[in-house]
């Protein structure tokens, strides 16, 4: 994807504005920049005031939270891709994509890895393992196409679909979901899919079915905390953290959050000890 850079070239967005442009909740505007990635300057009243710079980097992070890439390396990545470059315009002219589980960026005249700062050269379309082959994109589904199909082949074409037709992979889940209530795995991605076009409402309500149907899934219970806080209801959301927690100890994105959400209630003596246990779980590069 080619990260968007701001409108305004005073870059002076305030956090409800930038999750507005780019289509995120104000909740994950504020995680990227605990993580470290973003560093918006602070208006008179302490308010976080972001700009062009930070909008692109936050452009190219929202599309590679969409691929198999976890959050902490795309942090990673996109941080030293920061120290890469020269400046924003730099920086916005930039491609950055994700090729199997690889960050690659491409300035029109070089491919590189920013985590390594390898430089990957191109064989004349030789298979070196660098280039992988274009594989088209699934036909979208017609309305009278698949009857009879089982959940797990509609499962598996959204899968297939969410990265190039998110409506026509929403539609594969609900056909999955049509066939199998209770199938947890379309659950979590529906209600996902629902909570990244700002329907937080509907992605609750997925998320806890999954956790209906498979009690011990600690990414639906994560994913719920994240929803009940862009619904405003922050003591549930800490609820669904911890249980995350307990489902899965070494979940570090629900500690960060679950600090979030204690400082904001309140809870700064929680907050602190969860995010050094984050700290802890990442190791010396949290540092």
């Amino acid at each position: 994807m080619k990260p968007s850079p701001g409108t305004d070239p005073g870059g002076a967005y305030g956090a409800r504005e930038v999750s507005r442009m780019l289509g995120l909740s104000v909740a994950q505007v504020r995680a990227w920049v605990k993580s470290g990635l973003l560093e918006p300057e602070r208006g008179p009243r302490g308010e976080m005031r972001f700009s062009s710079h930070d909008l692109t980097l936050l452009s190219a992070a929202r599309g590679l939270a969409g691929t198999r890439i976890g959050p902490l390396r795309i942090e990673r990545a996109l941080s030293k891709l920061r120290g890469q470059v020269s400046g924003p315009d730099s920086l916005a002219a930039l491609e950055i994509t994700a090729e199997g589980k690889r960050i690659v960026v491409t300035d029109g005249s070089a491919r590189w890895q920013p985590e390594s700062g390898q430089i990957l050269m191109d064989f004349g379309g030789a298979d070196d393992g660098v280039h992988l082959p274009f594989v088209p994109p699934p036909p979208r589904p017609s309305p009278d196409r698949g009857a009879g199909e089982s959940a797990q082949t509609w499962y598996e074409r959204g899968c297939r679909l969410e990265s190039t037709s998110p409506a026509d992979a929403e539609e594969a889940y609900d056909r999955a979901l049509a066939v199998d209530p209770e199938y947890a795995d379309a659950h979590v991605n529906l209600g996902r899919l629902r909570h990244e076009r700002g329907d937080a409402a509907s992605a609750e309500e997925h998320y806890r079915r999954a956790l209906a149907a498979r009690p011990d899934d600690s990414t639906a219970a994560f994913d719920l905390g994240v929803a009940l806080e862009d619904l405003g209801r922050d003591l549930e959301a800490i609820d669904a953290y911890d249980s995350a927690i307990a489902l899965d100890p070494g979940h570090a994105d629900a500690y960060f959050n679950l600090a979030g959400v204690c400082e904001r209630v309140g809870r700064p003596a929680a907050a602190i000890r969860h995010l050094k246990t984050y700290r802890t779980l990442l190791g010396p590069r949290s540092q």
